[in-house]
């Protein structure tokens, strides 16, 4: 499907017209910056009859959630009722779209190959603009990613998304980087979660280790999900600083990490996404990386 160019500013946003094998590790250093990647059409395998099947999908009653997700490792599809109608065509569609988004990331991003963890991908059907949230679970506020359940320990989240509404953009509000922010804010104001006793830490490691449902996190995943709250709850934040408008048209393909941009849903239907995790050891740039930056303006290890 032809789209247009995205709408956004050069500072923010990198549209791919042309590639080569010499630039993949220029494409990770500008995504670990903090720099949104574009492609006007989607750069892998995705038959318009999967497009048109998952447009066909109507969220009514309890049939759906908010979200579809496909948990690839697994193979395992949450969201959709078990008994729901097309529940095995609509998994067949988004295990072939991670598939073939994965086989085209690994190329892309080159650096990346063989280091990347496969995580969640999701569609996503919902109307965002007007959606009524509690506050922390708003999409129209800018807010950097956290995964209560699933920690990085300061690897880095990567998400490809593609905008499969024939005739709407997707719209998102993005602000300065990680690296840029943080150390402004952070030297204005105490941001500190709550500590964890000791003991508590390590009941969370065994417990986790021995496959009990809690998750393991580290300082820093501590950190980047109390920011996810503080960000959203902030109003001088939220209308002062700096932000971009990008509008992601019909058909088109976009990549960002979103640990390090500070990004807002304000409208859009029908999304595809899928997750990566990339860990620290696999960075081209690791001076950009979340971790690193908390490391240095709290003076304190966050991954250990």
């Amino acid at each position: 499907m032809a789209a247009m160019a995205a709408v956004g500013p050069s500072s923010a946003i990198i549209e791919v017209k042309a590639y080569s094998g010499e630039q993949a590790r220029w494409y990770c250093d500008q995504l670990e910056r903090g720099k949104v990647i574009f492609f006007s059409e989607v750069p892998f395998e995705f038959p318009d009859e999967d497009r048109k099947f998952l447009l066909s999908q109507k969220q009514t009653g309890s049939r759906f959630h908010k979200n579809i997700s496909y948990r690839p490792a697994k193979d395992i599809l949450k969201g959709m009722a078990s008994g729901a109608e097309d529940r095995e065509h609509l998994q067949r569609v988004l295990r072939t779209f991670s598939a073939e988004l994965t086989r085209f990331v690994t190329k892309f991003l080159a650096p990346y190959s063989g280091k990347l963890k496969l995580d969640f991908a999701s569609f996503r059907p919902l109307e965002e603009q007007g959606r009524d949230l509690p506050l922390h679970k708003r999409n129209d506020l800018l807010h950097v990613d956290a995964f209560p359940t699933r920690p990085t320990h300061g690897g880095r989240i990567l998400r490809v998304f593609v905008n499969i509404n024939p005739a709407a953009d997707r719209v998102w509000n993005v602000g300065e980087p990680f690296h840029d922010f943080v150390p402004r804010i952070m030297g204005s104001q105490k941001i500190e979660p709550p500590q964890r006793s000791g003991f508590a830490r390590a009941f969370a490691r065994v417990a986790s280790r021995v496959g009990l449902p809690v998750p393991d996190r580290s300082r820093y995943d501590e950190y980047m999900l109390y920011l996810h709250d503080w960000l959203k709850e902030n109003s001088d934040f939220q209308q002062k600083s700096p932000k971009f408008e990008l509008n992601f048209p019909p058909g088109s393909c976009w990549m960002v990490y979103t640990d390090g941009v500070p990004h807002a849903v304000m409208s859009g239907r029908y999304a595809l996404e899928q997750t990566f995790i990339v860990p620290p050891d696999a960075l081209v740039s690791p001076d950009a990386a979340p971790v690193h930056v908390l490391e240095g303006v709290t003076h304190q290890p966050m991954a250990s």
